[in-house]
């Protein structure tokens, strides 16, 4: 009964860690290349990567080309730093 009831929880933890898993994954190669093309033309690419990484992880989307287009996304528009500035690129 034991052996049973230890082989079902370690299947559905098998199981539901996979699907975390590829979530995960996903959502992050998501943000990677939305976020590759709205750093394409910046100044500072790395400081821009981690700030749109960062809003595309929390909003769960990055407004359209390299500059401007924020009403696509207003979650990604109205989030902002300690200073009262916007965080996002």
């Amino acid at each position: 009964m034991k052996k049973a009831l230890f082989a079902t929880f370690l299947f559905v933890f098998l199981v539901l860690n996979s699907s975390f898993l590829q979530n995960a994954m996903a959502g992050s190669s998501f943000c990677d290349s939305k976020c590759g093309v709205r750093c394409s033309k910046a100044g500072v690419k790395d400081r821009c990567l981690k700030y749109c990484g960062i809003c595309c992880k929390e909003c769960k989307c990055v407004p359209s080309g390299t500059y401007g287009n924020k009403h696509e996304c207003p979650c990604y528009r109205d989030m902002k730093n300690s200073k009262g500035n916007p965080k996002c690129p």
